[in-house]
């Protein structure tokens, strides 16, 4: 199993009470500590403003954000959880990511997704399509994209997205391109376009769930003719974990503030655990095949979970 984490953004109100002047410094030293503590990858969200409560605090674009991430990062690859394919043509999304593909020396995962931030797509004129048209879209731009990433004139005609000879140069460094990540659990629809196009699966909130999505996908995988060996089934999952009760007790505080909710309401609803708690837990999902754990620490910046799980869980899981 491989393991990933998330740079402060701003997003989840990572951001506050750093000068917007010394944020780009914040986030740049921990892409460093993220690498040298020995993650595999290091990840970024695609919104534009702060959640849950929305605020004048900073939230940096993704995809700006890991351009500038691949250049001061060597190892570590890069990606995001997930893009929303309405925000950007996916022409130009196409475009954008053999960029990036290019800039960290072909260690780019592209993550898309449907969407769901209703206050976004109000927020800044974007149409909020049915889930249906929504995931049309979907599928048709992970088409596009691979399409794009592997003709040197693309071609492609759909209801959302029309390609009439587009040229992408650079071609992506990785072969035969960047690993397509397609972010959701819908049982129906969502696995279904996975199976069809996905190199790899995001989906689950806890291990039940990941095993069942799991089943769902094989299902799809077979009835498409795909070789269901061939998609890299991964989990996101908010958190926090203490070395003790006690420690994990101070990083709740933290992150019910950040999350504006109580404590217990965190907990219940998170990846909460102490490091014995977390190796446990974790070993299911190395059990059941997962490829890629992918973690958000609620406390970063104000205390050490993302270290403490980099420093005593992953080594006992790898070892």
């Amino acid at each position: 199993m491989r393991f990933g984490t998330m740079v402060p953004q701003g997003w989840k109100m990572d951001l506050v009470g750093i000068p917007d002047d010394r944020q780009w410094d914040h986030i740049m030293a921990t892409a460093g500590a993220i690498e040298a503590a020995g993650w595999d990858s290091l990840w970024v969200y695609d919104h534009f403003h702060t959640h849950p409560i929305v605020s004048q605090e900073s939230t940096f674009d993704a995809w700006t954000l890991m351009a500038a991430l691949a250049t001061v990062t060597e190892r570590v690859r890069i990606g995001q959880m997930c893009t929303c394919v309405l925000y950007r043509p996916a022409s130009l999304l196409g475009k954008i990511a053999v960029s990036v593909d290019a800039i960290s020396g072909g260690r780019l995962d592209v993550g898309i997704g449907a969407g769901w931030s209703h206050k976004e797509f109000a927020a800044y004129g974007y149409e909020y399509p049915s889930n249906k048209v929504r995931l049309d879209m979907l599928e048709e731009a992970a088409q596009v994209l691979k399409a794009m990433w592997t003709s040197d004139e693309a071609f492609f005609e759909g209801e959302h997205y029309t390609l009439a000879g587009a040229i992408t140069r650079p071609k992506p460094i990785q072969k035969p391109h960047p690993p397509l990540w397609i972010a959701g659990g819908g049982a129906k629809r969502t696995l279904r376009i996975v199976a069809k196009y996905g190199d790899y699966a995001n989906f689950g909130d806890d291990l039940d769930t990941f095993v069942h999505k799991s089943n769902v996908l094989a299902d799809h995988c077979e009835a498409v003719g795909r070789d269901y060996g061939e998609i890299g089934r991964t989990i996101h999952m908010m958190s926090v974990i203490g070395r003790d009760r006690a420690d994990l007790d101070a990083k709740l505080e933290i992150a019910a503030r950040r999350r504006g909710s109580t404590a217990a309401e965190f907990e219940e609803e998170h990846f909460v655990m102490t490091v014995d708690q977390a190796v446990d837990a974790v070993g299911g999902f190395v059990e059941a095949g997962c490829a890629e754990f992918i973690l958000y620490f609620y406390d970063m910046g104000e205390n050490d979970s993302q270290d403490l799980f980099a420093a005593e869980v992953i080594p006992q899981l790898r070892g």
